[in-house]
């Protein structure tokens, strides 16, 4: 098994302002993690699937995958108080596949599409990190620290608006957070981010994304989704 999907479902979803948490509301009358999960599962290029949630859903998750017959997921694995913690839950995991490709994936972005983790799984025959990602359409600015004043605008030819899932050979992801956790100031954005700083030899490439795609974060994001849900992808 040379090809995993990395689910990663251990967020509080508190920007959404619900009592429950985000990868649990329901969307088309499956949760949000089942269609992520799903996804992964069907698509024939990954071997496996690993689930990474807060402990306390643990027992929950394990019902739904026996549930929905996932025999495709392999571990339900606890993650940490910050996103790293749960992609590192995965990247010790599979401490003894260096070469194991690993697609991490947010949970909230339900409508991923096979045609990104096909390209994904592509990308990765070149590159040993890869994000999916789509050209803004919106103009950049950079502001002071407080958010009040307008310092620069950015070429917004040369933005890109990044989304999940985010690719790594074992080892490549392993090597950067390794470096990482010995660094006083590091503070994580994602897994690409700390790819780029702390192995900046490392090139990391950029697979097209898709309008879709897009991550739940507020409640009003449902009602998109739903909608999105119910038009096919062209």
């Amino acid at each position: 098994m040379n090809t995993v999907g990395v689910i990663l479902a251990a967020g509080s979803g508190s920007r959404t302002g619900l009592s429950t948490p985000k990868q649990f509301l329901l969307l088309g009358g499956k949760t949000v993690l089942e269609h992520s999960v799903q996804t992964f599962c069907n698509h024939p290029g990954i071997d496996q699937v690993v689930i990474v949630t807060a402990p306390e859903f643990m027992e929950k998750v394990h019902d739904m995958v026996k549930a929905n017959n996932w025999t495709k997921v392999t571990a339900v694995l606890a993650g940490g108080k910050e996103r790293y913690d749960s992609s590192m839950a995965a990247v010790r995991h599979f401490s003894a596949h260096p070469d194991m490709v690993m697609l991490f994936h947010d949970a909230a972005r339900p409508l991923v599409s096979e045609r990104i983790i096909t390209d994904a799984l592509k990308a990765m025959e070149t590159y040993n990190a890869v994000d999916v990602a789509i050209p803004s359409v919106d103009t950049i600015v950079q502001c002071d620290a407080a958010g009040a004043v307008m310092e620069s605008i950015q070429n917004r030819s040369l933005l890109w608006r990044m989304q999940t899932p985010q690719g790594f050979r074992q080892n490549t992801i392993a090597k950067a957070y390794e470096i990482a956790l010995k660094d006083p100031q590091f503070t994580a954005t994602d897994d690409c981010g700390t790819v780029l700083r702390y192995l900046p030899d490392e090139k990391v490439g950029i697979v097209r994304g898709s309008e879709r795609n897009i991550k739940l974060t507020y409640a009003d994001d449902l009602s998109l989704l739903e909608f999105l849900l119910s038009i096919p992808e062209r």
